[in-house]
């Protein structure tokens, strides 16, 4: 298996308009909806649309199976971790977390477990961008929020959970051989256990209220699945830790929908933080 060692121009694109539709999907967990049957909506429609794309690129090998299999348990605990912590806390305050210390986990886990070099600008950058993102998550939340710090605790085991599907699927789609087979097999297989789990709980009767929202939720579903299809294919042409650091550019998306579509007031800090995680992109490119 080949490891990758630098980013070209076109994968850094791909990768930076990945990261806008992710802040999109994610927005759609704040609509007038439980996130947990919002997340069900958009993981189940994911599933349904990624069919189409399991037909045309078939099943990934053997070999790649078992990373399927772990992204998909991993990709569970995900969706609960991140449903709890918006359930209880802002989009502007609980997105930064869970996404800000995944590059840093990730980038450590590279090094250390994967042996895949990152070089001293792009490292710079990583350190540069995630501290940007942590600003936006601690002192861009609402000045008259209170401290949830059950909120923050589940943000912050989702930033795990995200850095241990990233490796994995990275792994699993270098190994698959064809990343596309791998991201249509991920999606379709991802889409069942969610929603299934939900009618166990709920009751078909409990997954009523989705209905209103079954447009929305299948555009959901579709940007969930191209953003993190890019991701996939990006990570078996360039370095993990640096696709997941510029993944993460996606809280600048998230900040700028938090204020304008869903109305949570804009905080000085964040402005900073955005001049970080800007001047942290540059310096991964300047690698």
């Amino acid at each position: 298996m080949d490891v990758p060692t630098t980013m070209s121009p076109a994968v850094f694109a791909a990768v930076l308009a990945a990261a806008a539709l992710h802040a999109g999907w994610n927005a759609f967990l704040k609509v007038k909806l439980e996130p947990f049957l919002a997340m069900t909506l958009i993981t189940g429609a994911g599933g349904v649309a990624g069919i189409p794309l399991l037909i045309a690129f078939g099943f990934p090998r053997l070999e790649a199976w078992p990373w399927l299999i772990a992204s998909v348990v991993i990709h569970l605990g995900y969706y609960f971790a991140l449903t709890e912590a918006y359930r209880r806390a802002d989009m502007g305050q609980i997105y930064p977390i869970a996404r800000g210390g995944a590059p840093l986990l990730t980038a450590a886990a590279s090094i250390f477990v994967l042996r895949e070099p990152i070089g001293l600008m792009a490292g710079l950058g990583i350190a540069v961008l995630g501290s940007g993102i942590m600003l936006i998550a601690f002192l861009g939340r609402r000045a008259q929020s209170k401290f949830d710090p059950v909120a923050i605790g589940f943000a912050l085991l989702t930033a795990g959970i995200v850095c241990a599907y990233t490796l994995v699927d990275g792994i699993g789609a270098r190994i698959a051989g064809d990343p596309h087979a791998y991201s249509a097999a991920l999606f379709v297989i991802d889409g069942i256990p969610l929603v299934v789990v939900a009618i166990w709980l709920r009751g078909f009767s409990g997954l009523a209220p989705m209905r209103e929202f079954l447009g929305r939720g299948f555009l959901g579903g579709a940007m969930s699945l191209a953003a993190y299809w890019i991701a996939i294919w990006a990570m078996t042409v360039a370095p993990i830790a640096i696709v997941a650091a510029l993944r993460e550019t996606s809280v600048l998306w998230a900040t700028l929908i938090a204020v304008v579509f869903l109305k949570e007031p804009f905080v000085g800090a964040r402005a900073v933080a955005a001049v970080l995680i800007v001047l942290g992109v540059v310096l991964i490119r300047l690698q």
